[in-house]
């Protein structure tokens, strides 16, 4: 006699159920609020909407959202402990959430920086200035996410910056690297900085070297 198949696992069966049209609904809700995040472009999200609609199984569902938080997983997926986010395959140290809401919050001076910084700033203002900080990463990554909020992020004058912006009736500015002598507190080797920002309604600046106030010596 034939061999027979194997019976489906729970999971694989639960992989293979149909969803409803609520369920697509609710992962699309999910791919917008990415979208608005920065985590996924204009294109991708138009994309990953055409695929969403003419997906028949939970498992689409679970392929669509692979890469994003707050998608429909795999069965079972909860188990596995979490692990920090990566960033072009190389996982990388994450510092607490900086939640800011109708209020102020700076980080400046002799500071020690982690590789990875998440700010969410909701009409509040947020500084960050990385130029007096102890940066033991030759690469840090910020994402930022603006609504009606004002944040400010000062780097070193000779950094490296890859800006991803995404203004939503907002504003993100980089101001250019100056051609001016080097800072004794500039650090020898660069630091590049790969900054990701959301800005609704709100305002984020990338600022370089010293504040006025410390050069002057005045702080």
């Amino acid at each position: 006699m034939p061999a027979q198949p194997a019976p489906a696992t729970g999971d694989e069966l639960a992989l293979r159920r149909r969803v409803s049209d609520l369920e697509r609904e609710e992962v699309a809700d999910v791919l917008r609020d990415a979208a608005g995040e920065g985590r996924l472009s204009y294109g991708e999200l138009e994309e990953r909407l055409e695929q969403l609609y003419a997906s028949k199984t939970y498992g689409d569902l679970v392929e669509i959202t692979a890469d994003l938080p707050n998608g429909p997983r795999v069965p079972g997926a909860s188990e596995v402990p979490a692990v920090s986010p990566h960033y072009g395959g190389a996982m990388v140290e994450a510092g607490p959430v900086i939640n800011v809401f109708m209020s102020e919050t700076k980080r400046t001076g002799n500071w020690l920086v982690p590789q990875r910084q998440e700010i969410n700033a909701v009409l509040g203002d947020v500084t960050l200035d990385y130029t007096e900080a102890q940066l033991p990463y030759a690469e840090v990554f910020v994402e930022v996410k603006s609504i009606l909020a004002d944040v400010k992020i000062r780097v070193p004058r000779n950094a490296i910056v890859h800006l991803d912006s995404n203004p939503i009736l907002g504003s993100i500015s980089e101001q250019e690297s100056a051609l001016s002598a080097a800072d004794p507190a500039t650090p020898a080797t660069p630091t590049t900085f790969h900054i990701r920002g959301t800005a609704i309604l709100g305002e984020i600046k990338i600022k370089r070297g010293p504040r006025l106030t410390k050069r002057l010596g005045l702080s």
